[in-house]
């Protein structure tokens, strides 16, 4: 575990963004902050330093501990980093998040086996 690493690189091994792409883009479009500064994603990042990084519709604020070597599991990211976010941001985004509806009639998608064996049994008969 070194003490600096590349600011998009390092978000990726934090799980902070899903891919290395992907949070460098989010350097690149601004959604990364350093200690309040805009950063690009070659800067380097180094421990005590307090990020902000807006994923999704959360704006995380995180204080860096360590920079570990390579991408590590959820379970070791608290090693790596300490969540400053409120717990008003979470619930922000839990408010916004669509609860999945299923409204599916019965009468508008392709018949069951048993109800073909049905339509069959019972339908009308040509000659």
């Amino acid at each position: 575990m070194g003490n600096e690493m590349r600011i998009d690189k390092w978000l990726w091994a934090v799980r902070l963004y899903k891919t290395r792409s992907l949070a460098a883009g989010a350097c690149r479009n601004g959604d990364v902050l350093v200690n309040g500064q805009r950063v690009k994603p070659s800067r380097d990042v180094h421990a005590g330093e307090t990020l902000t990084a807006k994923t999704g519709s959360i704006l995380r604020k995180v204080k860096v501990i360590a920079s570990p070597s390579s991408r590590v599991g959820a379970k070791m990211v608290p090693e790596f980093l300490e969540d400053l976010t409120p717990p008003s941001e979470y619930e922000k985004a839990r408010e916004f998040t669509p609860a999945p509806q299923f409204n599916w009639s019965k009468g508008l998608a392709r018949p069951t086996k048993k109800s073909r064996r049905l339509w069959e049994k019972f339908g009308p008969r040509d000659g």
